[in-house]
């Protein structure tokens, strides 16, 4: 088994890809900033460490996500995300 890690944004957030018990995932860090990021599946994203602000597509309300709370990203869509401490997360995509 190996895992795939992905680097974005020139190495303000990095991933590790692998397979869970039930979807495929990836656990990562991003680096305090703003970034805007595609799905092309649904994705269920849980902060693991430290808190995101999300803007969903189609959106005007920034909500933000604390430590072990989880938020729905809607596929072939995008979100907003404002990092203000350095944040964990767990990334789970809908086959």
């Amino acid at each position: 088994m190996s895992f795939e890690t992905n680097e974005y944004f020139d190495g303000s957030v990095k991933s590790i890809a692998f397979q869970s018990e039930t979807l495929p995932a990836t656990v990562g860090v991003m680096e305090v900033g703003d970034y805007t990021f595609a799905a092309g599946v649904k994705e269920y994203m849980t902060v693991v460490s430290g808190s995101l602000t999300i803007k969903l597509a189609g959106s005007t309300d920034w909500n933000t996500f604390k430590a072990g709370e989880t938020f729905e990203v809607e596929a072939n869509s995008s979100f907003d995300v404002k990092v203000v401490v350095q944040t964990a997360y767990l990334c789970l995509y809908e086959k």
